[in-house]
């Protein structure tokens, strides 16, 4: 059986190799941009097969990102990529300016082809200051960011019930962790879900 690894391999570099659609090879959603276990890598090592930064240009299926150690990167986006900006997103939904991870397989020139890119994607964890039926102020260190509810995408996980998009159950000084989509330059996040323990 192929795997999507070699599929991409094969996209990038053979040409004439058919690619299927991300959704058939298994589309990565956004926990598992945080979830997933790296591949073996030396301790101390970078990781050949991720990058991460800010888009500065983008020239066909190619964006150049500049990672925050100021190293650039090239990453290739084909057929079989999954991209997610909240949800599952089209290639053009990329924009300069925004921040990304991205794995995938890195190519004998350098550039990466991208398994999963996961554009302007936080997780971070406080206690709730405030709430309304289309806002989360979120005290995280100390700093507010605010978390606005997306009419039919935000959803809430209260321990281990299932996901669940009636966000009234949270309170003012709870604990959460909110997996979400920030607004380039601001404070500001998109929630796809909001996880309590409690």
């Amino acid at each position: 059986m192929t795997t999507r690894r070699q599929m991409l391999r094969s996209a990038v570099l053979g040409g004439g190799a058919s690619v299927v659609a991300a959704t058939a090879l298994g589309s990565l959603g956004a926990e598992a941009a945080f979830g997933a276990a790296p591949p073996q890598v030396e301790p101390g090592t970078p990781d050949p097969d991720f990058a991460e930064g800010r888009i500065r240009s983008i020239k066909d299926n190619v964006l150049l990102v500049l990672g925050s150690n100021m190293v650039f990167h090239n990453i290739r986006v084909v057929d079989g990529t999954s991209l997610w900006k909240l949800g599952p997103v089209a290639f053009d939904q990329a924009k300069p300016g925004d921040g990304l991870y991205a794995r995938g397989v890195r190519m004998p020139d350098g550039v990466l082809a991208a398994e999963s890119v996961w554009l302007n994607i936080v997780n971070i964890k406080g206690h709730v200051s405030n709430i309304t039926s289309e806002k989360i102020h979120l005290d995280h260190n100390g700093k507010d960011v605010l978390c606005h509810v997306v009419p039919g995408r935000s959803v809430a996980v209260l321990s281990d019930a299932p996901p669940s998009s009636d966000l009234s159950t949270l309170r003012v000084g709870q604990h959460v962790q909110i997996l979400g989509a920030w607004r380039p330059d601001t404070n500001e996040v998109d929630i796809a879900t909001v996880f309590s323990p409690h």
